[in-house]
């Protein structure tokens, strides 16, 4: 899966004008991503190629098309990305990493082939799970690999693939739950790391990562749900944190943990429709970060589980806590 850029660019409809979701244009936009490999930005863009395998394939998902793309081709590419280790890395031949293991782990449950994990893979789901619990620090944080970096987002990265998994007994919760505590802050949001600026990216992480941990009683709902209704633009968009831009992808950043305290309502999601439909290239496909911007995959997939999230009509429902229940999606280059 390419994460190349364009061709096409959002096109605003203009104010008061109708917009519908190009189903079809986004689908046919998808499938084509892997055909542009003469382009050197396909190939500049290849340490997120597992992550655009995900984004993609649950686009699809969510817009009704889950065999869109060829199901045995992606176990096989999947599968070629794993390490002796257990853990996956973006593409064969890169280092395995926290955030493309989990991207592995979503891809094949997803397309329910966790039976080819135990069946073809090194190690199964258990060898998986061990390389993901060995990167827990003492403290409860997680590191992304062996070099040791810390982030909230592989925190939440490795509760969301053990959960899929079942393995989730293999880390010490408790100080997962803890370390999370500690990364609050006094306006009710959480930062990449104790002390460090609220952000609605790591807002969704330490959410999400309670909530599987059944500790959402430990989050502030209404200071937090304060926090982010008030992330809401005049136009409708969503940014991620005080004097920033709008962007399509906060729509589902701030959408879902709005959802997972039960605070959803707080926002205008007519608005948000109108605002995330006016970011679709209507003829070529695919979603920008804001009208009048280039598509990409990364785009797309958060515009459209936006749009699932506040129940726009024809796209499939998705579960805001990222749990086992239905399509977790999370990201890899928060902004």
């Amino acid at each position: 899966m390419s994460l190349v850029s364009g061709p096409g660019r959002a096109q605003a409809t203009g104010r008061g004008l109708p917009a519908e979701l190009v189903v079809d244009k986004h689908v046919q936009y998808i499938q084509s991503l892997d055909k542009r490999k003469d382009e050197l930005e396909y190939w500049l863009t290849e340490h997120l190629r597992l992550n655009g395998v995900y984004w993609g394939l649950t686009a699809l998902y969510l817009l009704g098309h889950p065999d869109a793309l060829p199901r045995q081709e992606t176990i096989d590419f999947v599968l070629s990305c794993q390490h002796t280790n257990g853990g996956f890395g973006a593409a064969p031949g890169h280092d395995a990493h926290m955030l493309y293991t989990v991207s592995a782990v979503q891809i094949l449950v997803t397309v329910d082939a966790l039976d080819d994990l135990d069946t073809l893979s090194k190690g199964g789901r258990k060898g998986v799970g061990t390389y993901i619990s060995q990167l827990q620090n003492p403290d409860g944080s997680f590191a992304g690999d062996e070099w040791g970096e810390t982030d909230t987002r592989f925190l939440f990265g490795a509760l969301n693939a053990l959960s899929l998994l079942q393995l989730v007994p293999m880390i010490d919760i408790s100080k997962t739950v803890s370390y999370v505590q500690a990364c609050a802050n006094f306006d009710g949001g959480y930062g990449v790391s104790p002390g460090t600026e609220s952000h609605a990216g790591q807002i969704y992480v330490c959410i999400g990562a309670l909530s599987i941990a059944n500790r959402l009683d430990l989050v502030d709902r209404d200071r937090l749900g304060r926090w982010l209704s008030e992330r809401q633009r005049d136009d409708g968009g969503l940014n991620g944190r005080p004097e920033k831009l709008q962007d399509v992808c906060y729509s589902w950043w701030v959408g879902s943990s709005l959802a997972m305290i039960g605070k959803l309502h707080w926002i205008d999601k007519e608005r948000l429709a109108q605002f995330i439909l006016q970011c679709q290239d209507r003829e070529l496909g695919g979603m920008a970060d804001r009208p009048g911007d280039m598509v990409d995959v990364f785009h797309t997939v958060f515009g459209i589980a936006g749009l699932s999230l506040i129940g726009f009509a024809g796209v499939e429902p998705i579960d805001p806590p990222a749990s086992p229940c239905h399509i977790p999606i999370w990201d890899t280059r928060l902004e």
